[in-house]
Formats: structure tokens, C-alpha cells, sequence
């Protein structure tokens, strides 16, 4: 033996055991940390301590191991016997002479012991090292054949093949480092292992060791076969019922066969397809491993989806996972479900289903001409703009189609067998049935993927022009739904609608990560399954409506990236977890107004203003759809009902008041069943079957009577008093008095009185009707205008007298009717300032004069906004004369009806000076601008 040193030793509590070439993680408490703290930082290499078995209080192990002291951390675990945590590195055995003056011992404590450390002796014997080799290499063989983990076996392998390449000279070291691999020893047999020294004896135990592992790693296998065995009689239970069932089956069949040969067919009691779950089982799962062939090779989805289908095939169907792998995977059996029913653009079953033959006809774009003109009246700029739409896409799709035809095809099909065939174990009877499942799918695969044994081209479609994102604005009921309808029909294109108001959570969009219970794709994914091809024409309906951002996210921030051309071809669905290409789908997206859409959203989309309908396309559209599809809704034909133009023309005048046409349609609705009833009433009077021929008025001997024309008067008795009257058209010339254009929050336009009246006062202004802050400060600028150019207007004798003061004070009130309806906006600056002019000067406005536009301080009239509605309101109130900003004219040649512009006359106005002469007519004020004042200074 060395001489003995004085060395720090931690003892260890049982049953840790440190051998050489070991590592360990301890923990010391507050004190003992501290020292060992202490020694480390003292010293100037790595610490070196010390290392004893602690067996019981009193008493230490004589043998120990030296150990390099690898790191020593502070936890923040609230117990005080855990204070620190130090990780160790064994070195060399330790042997320690005196172990009872210290005594007693606690674990984990850092003490003071005298050490020797043993001198090394000469190189083992032959026989000792042959021993040890062959126990070894038998032991290791066990051990890498028991694991599971592919990890852990490939440890075993490297250590056998250390084991063969090293010399006999390190064979002890190689020996500590098997025993220190194994787990499962005892903890005396580690003791006994620890204290043997010598080369020889160290060699010796380790065989013996070695030996009693084998042993029971044999035993331990036998015992698992035999609880195998026991088994079998389950599994041969199993595979007897899947023979009853395929017997069932086929008597199942010849049942059918022979009942179709008897008269009438009828199916036998009893039978039914819910009789056989295997079989719609094993069809669902030939199903899905179809569709993950159909897959373009390495492409991400079908990676993910082999891989799933392997999962699938080694998870037992009892299991919890399998119901969600099988519900995923159709989508990418419900994992594999999910991901199998998405349609790829780069799958092979999808290949013919976007290269649609409309395209290559010749009379394509009059064909969607004629769609759109069977669908819906009017709307002239967004048909121009979608068949714009259409010709690239015929044009980007003749072109792909080209380039696809010139490039030889070199793809070959490849199955999922090679790859989805995962070793499956002998005690498993789902996998089984799975194996002959995929064995019969192989050879059935294999003859209808044709002779040659190439798969299908990918579609020329992957090359097609990227949807644009139409935005369609407008209020309710202009047809902003029914046009993306026919933007489907005419491009033979699957639609799908998402109605996106009040959607307040980003998985909606998104979908939930597959962690969560009940989770699921979002609406996206959703509507490309139903839709069955990557190409669809999705509505995103209401997109004005969806919620704001909160704790579940923000979902108009998810529909960044869908609505974004150049994001969204590798769209990430949060369940999928698979990039999705949504580049060829055309989206549409409808709004009611633009306030409440985010400002990258509105930057991705193209707007399309849809605004609202003139009284003559109401009628044609009245005429041509809603009418037709009113009779056939409640049972007659237009033989049974004619409604005069008059009448027609009334309902859309004083039934109802709204941009749109369902107001419309649901007054020719009530009109069509009071009608209904009526017919009804006669028929069953008269005794008459043959219901199909009217004539026009009948009378039958009870005094029933029906008339199938429907005037104008009797309107009021189908649907009561109108809803508006004709105040609006019978309107007085009046001074103060000046009728101004709005929209009203429908989408409707109209036209608004200004009321002026002049009252005992002070020289204020008092604004009533519900105004806004805008609204407000127009009045306010109209009136300072009307001050400053008083003089001019011959309204006071000098320019320094103020018109409110002058000869009498007084106030000016000013009021808009309807004051439960608020008013904002600065559109109604010019009518204000006529209306001043007017109750100053005494001067009227003739009743047949409406106008628009905002006013500045320096008389300039500014544009506004919503001409076309305006316009339309005040022609439905028989104005014949507007005055409008001459900023404003584009918007009167793109939008207005020629119609309309022709039974119109427009005054288009820079200054307050034109609006006022074109108001109140050519020489009506007295201006005093171009007189000479010469003022006396005598």
C-alpha cells in the first residue's frame, strides 16, 4: 500500500454505490455544501475527493472511490437536505484503513478520512481475461436483444465491439465500465465488486456478475413466452370470429343475389350495412392507404403520413392515441383520416381534378358572360372585372398545360407498403389483420396503377395563375354572396362558404394543436375537404363582423397569411402541421363597410364597391328573379299571378327603403301567398281539379272570387299602409328651407331637409337632430363664410357689421329631421351655407334643387363620398337638379346610370359662389363685389 493521506470524503447514502469510470449526481445539505463549496474554490485544479458507501449510521465501507468533482450547484428545492447538488466523476478505488474514529456517519456529508490508494499490480492472467470475454459478450447480446430502445442497443453494440478491439492489459478497466453500465445489481454484490484490488480478482467477480445477469435475463424471456403461450387462445379466438365473419359475409351476398332475382327486390329483413364493422373497417383503411399513395413522393404530406400510418400500425385499436392518429391522417385512421382527405395539389388523385375541360373551350369566356348575366342584373364594373379574371386564368391555364406536355414524364409510382411496413409483434392481433389488409390492397394497387407502372403527371394546375382576394363591399342584399356562387359556376369550380362574424378565436382559422381534447382543423382546411380539390372558390363571408383580438388570439391577424398570394402557398394548419398550398384557391371575401377591417387586411384584398340598386334594376330584377322564384316557392306558376308594372314599382317605392332586394322579395313574397290563399279559397269552393289553367277573373256560384292580376290599389289591402309615403316628393319652397343629399346607414340615399329659422337672441347658432362633432363644425364654418361675405351678399350695410346683430340680434337655429337617427359628416357644408343665405337674404331654393359637398373657409367646395347613392335617392325624390363638387364628376361618369344622367341635370361646383348661383339661380342675389366704394376722409 501507498502512504496514507488525509483526504475529504462524502459519504454516500445506500444505495448508491460510485464506481471508477461512473458518474453520479448527489445532494448535500447546507452545510456539507458549503464546505465542499469552499474546497473547490480553494483549490487550483479540479477538485479530487473521495467517495465511501455509507452502509449504516455507525459504520462506513473500507473501500471507496476517488472521484473528480464535476459541478456543484445551489437548487431552489425548499428542503434543507437538499440544498446543493454536486455531480461526481469515479477515478481510482480508494481503500481506508480507519473507519471508526469518525464515527458516527451520516449520508451525505462531507468529512475528513485517511486514504491509501492500492499500488498497481502486474497484467491478468489469460485465462481470467478469456473467461471475462466470453461472459461479457454473452451478457451484452442479452441485453441488446431485450431493449426496446433502438438507442440503447446500438450502446450495446459499440461497448461488444470495444470489448473485442481492446487489449488484455485494459481489460480490468474495461470491466468496470460493463459493471457500471448494469443497472440491476445488487448492492452488496457492488460492494464486494468495489473492494477487489487485484486485476485477477476484479476480472473474477465481474465474470461472475456477468453470468448472474445472463441467467436472469434468460429466465425473465421464458417467463414472457410462457405468459405468450397462455395468449394463443385469445388469438385463436380472434381469427376464428374474422372466418365467421368473412362466411357471413358471402352467405350475406348470395342473400342479396337471390333476393334482387325475385320480383320487387326487397331487401331482406335483418341485413344491413351496420351488420358488418370489420368490413367498413377494413374498406375505411384500404381507403386511406389509397389516398397515401396517390401522394407525390418525398413531398411533405405523405412523409407525415407514412409515418402516422406506422404509428397507427403499432398502436393496438384499443388504445386512446389510436382514435387520434386515425382521425389526423385523414386529413394529412382520426389523424391519418384527416390528412388522407385533404386534396394535395401534388397528389396524384388530384392531377385530372383541376384541369377543367371549360377552360379549353373555345367559348369559355361567353359562357361565363352568360352565367353571370342568368344570375344577376346589372352590376356591369365587377362582371367586367371578374371576366378579367377569368381570361388570365384561361390563358395561364393553356400555358401551363403547354409547358407540361413538352417536359417527359419520369415519375414512378412508389407505394407506402415499402415504406409503411413496420415490424409488428406476434401478440398483436390488430396488426395482423392489418398485414393481410395491406397485403391484398398491395396486389389490388398494383394492377390498377397500370401496366407500365408509372403514376399520373402532376397536374398542369400547380402551375395555374394564383387566386386573386376579391373583396366585395356593399350593403345587405346587393348579391355579394351570389356572385361568388357564380364566379364557381362559371369557373366549375366546388364552393364553399366560411361565414366568419363573430369568430372570436384564431383556432377557427388556424385549428387546434392536436394536444388539446376534441381538437380539430380550422374552417379553412374544413372547406378544402368538402370541397374535394385543391382549387375551390371559398366566401369568406362577413369579414367585417369577426371578433377582435382577445386572449384566444387574433383571428383577422391568422387571415393574414391566407389572404396573402404570396404566403399562402405553404399555409400551416395548427392540427395538419403540414405546410398547405391554398395559391390556387379563389377567394372571396363580402363586407358591409370598411371601418372595421384592419388595414393589412383591406391592403391584401382588391375592393369591389357593389352599391345599391336604382328603382328600374329593382324592377328588373323583381321581374326576372324574385317574382319567378316567389310562385315556385308557394305552390303556383306565372299563370296564376301577374303583377302590373305599377304595382311593382310601388312596393319597391313604399314597401320598402334599403339598398338591396330582400325587403323586395319578401313584399312580393306576401303578396304571392295572399294570392295562394285566395286560389286555395277558389278551388276548394268550386270543386275544381284541374288547377293548372286560370282565367283572368273567375267567379264561382258562392261569390268566391279570384283575380289573377294585381293593380296597383290593391296593395293596400294585401300589405297594408306603406311604409313611406310621398312626403319627401310633396316638399314647399320655403325661406331658410334646403334639401341636402345622404346615405342613410342602409346603403340607401336620399335626400334631407335643412331647416333655418331666425329667433330673438344674442347672435348665436343652435344645432338640433342628432349631430355629430363633423356635422357641428360644418354648421359652424357655413355660418362664418355667410358672416365674412355678408356685405358682399347685400345682407348688411357694411363689412363690419355682423348679420346676427344687425339691425336686431338674433339667433339662428338650425335643425335636420329625424332626430332619433344620428348625422355625422362634412358632405352637408354647402347646404347649410345656401340654407344661411337664404334666411338672410329672403331669397328660396326652388324645391327640385338638392345638393352636396364640403365647404373650407375660403369658400372652396371639397368632394364626398357615396355620389351613386346620393344621386339615386334624390332621382327616387324627382330632384332634377344636384349640385355636386367638381372633384366629384368622375364618380358621376363611372357610377351613375346613363338612364339616370340623362333625366338629370348636374351642377359641378369649385367655389361657393358657383353653388349659390346654380341654387338660387342666375342674378337672384344682389353681389356688391364688383361696385366701387369710395370712402370720404373730410
Amino acid at each position: 500500500m501507498a502512504v496514507s493521506t488525509l483526504v475529504p470524503v462524502l459519504t454516500l447514502p445506500q444505495p448508491i454505490v460510485l464506481l471508477p469510470t461512473a458518474r453520479i449526481q448527489a445532494f448535500l445539505d447546507e452545510p456539507a455544501g458549503l464546505k465542499l463549496v469552499e474546497l473547490v474554490q480553494r483549490s487550483d485544479a479540479q477538485l479530487v475527493v473521495g467517495t465511501v458507501p455509507c452502509t449504516s449510521a455507525s459504520e462506513v465501507y473500507s473501500w471507496g472511490t476517488g472521484a473528480r468533482v464535476v459541478r456543484v450547484v445551489r437548487t431552489v428545492s425548499r428542503s434543507s437536505d437538499k440544498a446543493f447538488q454536486v455531480t461526481l466523476h469515479g477515478l481510482s478505488r480508494l481503500y481506508y484503513p480507519d473507519t471508526q474514529s469518525s464515527a458516527p456517519f451520516n449520508p451525505n456529508d462531507l468529512i475528513e478520512l485517511t486514504a491509501e490508494r492500492p499500488k498497481p499490480d502486474g497484467p491478468p492472467s489469460q485465462e481470467a481475461v478469456a473467461t471475462f470475454r466470453a461472459a461479457a459478450a454473452k451478457l451484452l447480446d442479452h441485453l441488446a436483444r431485450d431493449t426496446n430502445q433502438q438507442s440503447r442497443r446500438d450502446v450495446y453494440v459499440k461497448i461488444s465491439h470495444m470489448l473485442e478491439e481492446v487489449s488484455d492489459d485494459r481489460t480490468p478497466w474495461m470491466a468496470d465500465v460493463i459493471v457500471a453500465g448494469i443497472n440491476k445489481l445488487d448492492y452488496n454484490d457492488k460492494l464486494a465488486y468495489l473492494s477487489a484490488a487485484a486485476v485477477n480478482d476484479r476480472l473474477r467477480r465481474a465474470t461472475e456478475l456477468f453470468v448472474k445477469q445472463a441467467s436472469i435475463s434468460e429466465v425473465t424471456k421464458k417467463i414472457a413466452q410462457s405468459i405468450d403461450e397462455t395468449l394463443s387462445k385469445q388469438q385463436k379466438e380472434f381469427f376464428l370470429r374474422q372466418q365467421l365473419a368473412a362466411i357471413q359475409r358471402e352467405l350475406q351476398a348470395l342473400t342479396r343475389s337471390s333476393n334482387q332475382d325475385a320480383p320487387g327486390g326487397i331487401r331482406p329483413s335483418g341485413t344491413s350495412e351496420l351488420d358488418d364493422p370489420e368490413q367498413a373497417e377494413a374498406e375505411d383503411m384500404a381507403d386511406i392507404k389509397h389516398k397515401i399513395e396517390a401522394m407525390a413522393k418525398d413531398s411533405e404530406e405523405r412523409k407525415m403520413a407514412v409515418r402516422e400510418w406506422k404509428r397507427f400500425q403499432r398502436i393496438p385499436s384499443g388504445s386512446v392515441e389510436h382514435g387520434v392518429i386515425r382521425n389526423y391522417v385523414r386529413l394529412v385512421p382520426l389523424s391519418l383520416e384527416w390528412l388522407t382527405s385533404i386534396p394535395w395539389p401534388s397528389s396524384s388523385a388530384y392531377a385530372t381534378a383541376t384541369s377543367s375541360d371549360k377552360l379549353r373551350d373555345r367559348a369559355f369566356l361567353e359562357n361565363a358572360r352568360k352565367q353571370l348575366d342568368e344570375d344577376h342584373y346589372g352590376l356591369e364594373k365587377i362582371k367586367k372585372r371578374l371576366i378579367e379574371y377569368l381570361a388570365v386564368v384561361r390563358l395561364k391555364q393553356l400555358q401551363a398545360e403547354r409547358e407540361a406536355s413538352q417536359q417527359p414524364s419520369t415519375s414512378h409510382t412508389h407505394t407506402v407498403s415499402g415504406e409503411a411496413s413496420p415490424q409488428r409483434t406476434e401478440g398483436d392481433a390488430t396488426s395482423r389483420a392489418l398485414a393481410l389488409i395491406s397485403h391484398a390492397l398491395n396486389s389490388r394497387h398494383a394492377a390498377s396503377a397500370g401496366v407500365t407502372g408509372q403514376t399520373p403527371k402532376r397536374g398542369a394546375a400547380s402551375k395555374a395563375v394564383k387566386g386573386p382576394i376579391l373583396l366585395f363591399v356593399g350593403p345587405p342584399g346587393t348579391g355579394k354572396t351570389s356572385l361568388g356562387q357564380s364566379i364557381a359556376r362559371a369557373l366549375d369550380r366546388p364552393f364553399q362558404r366560411i361565414s366568419l362574424g363573430g369568430v372570436r378565436d384564431e383556432a377557427e382559422i388556424r385549428g387546434h394543436r392536436r394536444t388539446y381534447v376534441a381538437s380539430g382543423p380550422g374552417s379553412i382546411v374544413q372547406a378544402l375537404r368538402k370541397a374535394g380539390r385543391p382549387d375551390p372558390v371559398i366566401l369568406l363571408d362577413e369579414i367585417d363582423k369577426i371578433g377582435q383580438s382577445n386572449f384566444h388570439g387574433d383571428p383577422a391577424a391568422a387571415l393574414l397569411e391566407v389572404l396573402d398570394p404570396e404566403q399562402n402557398h405553404s399555409f400551416n394548419d395548427h392540427y395538419i402541421n403540414v405546410p398547405i398550398d391554398l395559391s390556387q384557391v379563389l377567394f372571396i371575401c363580402t363586407s358591409n363597410s370598411l371601418e372595421t377591417i384592419s388595414a393589412p387586411l383591406l391592403d391584401r384584398c382588391e375592393i369591389v364597391h357593389l352599391s345599391g340598386y336604382t328603382y328600374d334594376e329593382k324592377l328588373h330584377i323583381a321581374r326576372k328573379f324574385l317574382l319567378p322564384k316567389q310562385l315556385k316557392a308557394n305552390g303556383l306558376t306565372p299563370e296564376h299571378v301577374v303583377l302590373t308594372q305599377p304595382a311593382l314599382l310601388r312596393i319597391a317605392t313604399h314597401y320598402t327603403r334599403e339598398a338591396g332586394v330582400r325587403s323586395l322579395e319578401r313584399a312580393i313574397g306576401a303578396v304571392v301567398r295572399h294570392k295562394a290563399v285566395e286560389w286555395a279559397e277558389y278551388v276548394d269552393s268550386s270543386g275544381n281539379d284541374d288547377i293548372s289553367r286560370v282565367p283572368e277573373q273567375v267567379v264561382d256560384g258562392a261569390g268566391v272570387t279570384y283575380k289573377k292580376v294585381v293593380e296597383e290599389h290593391e296593395l293596400e289591402k294585401i300589405l297594408g299602409i306603406a311604409r313611406w309615403d310621398e312626403e319627401e316628393m310633396h316638399r314647399e319652397e320655403r325661406r331658410g328651407l334646403v334639401y341636402g343629399l345622404v346615405v342613410t346607414g342602409m346603403g340607401e340615399g336620399g335626400i334631407l331637409p335643412i331647416e333655418t329659422i331666425a329667433v330673438p337672441g344674442g347672435g348665436h347658432l343652435k344645432l338640433t337632430g342628432s349631430l355629430g362633432e363633423v356635422i357641428k363644425e360644418s354648421g359652424e364654418l357655413a355660418l362664418s363664410w355667410v358672416k365674412s361675405h355678408a356685405y358682399d351678399l347685400c345682407i348688411t350695410k357694411l363689412r363690419s357689421e355682423d348679420p346676427l346683430k344687425v339691425p336686431d340680434p338674433i339667433d339662428i337655429h338650425l335643425h335636420l329631421p329625424s332626430g332619433a337617427v344620428k348625422k355625422d359628416g362634412p358632405s352637408a357644408g354647402i347646404a347649410m351655407t345656401c340654407a344661411f343665405v337664404s334666411l338672410l337674404t329672403g331669397a328660396c331654393v326652388p324645391t327640385n334643387v338638392a345638393m352636396t359637398g364640403e365647404i373650407t373657409l375660403r369658400g372652396r367646395v371639397g368632394p364626398v363620398g357615396g355620389i351613386k347613392e346620393k344621386v339615386l335617392g334624390a332621382h327616387r325624390a324627382r330632384i332634377t337638379k344636384v349640385i355636386l363638387p367638381w372633384a366629384n364628376r368622375k364618380d358621376v361618369e363611372h357610377d351613375v346610370p346613363p338612364e339616370i344622367r340623362a333625366e338629370m341635370q348636374f351642377v359641378f361646383a369649385r367655389t361657393m359662389d358657383e353653388v349659390l348661383e346654380a341654387a338660387f339661380g342666375k342674378g337672384v342675389l344682389n353681389w356688391q363685389r364688383s361696385m366701387v366704394v369710395m370712402e370720404s376722409r373730410l
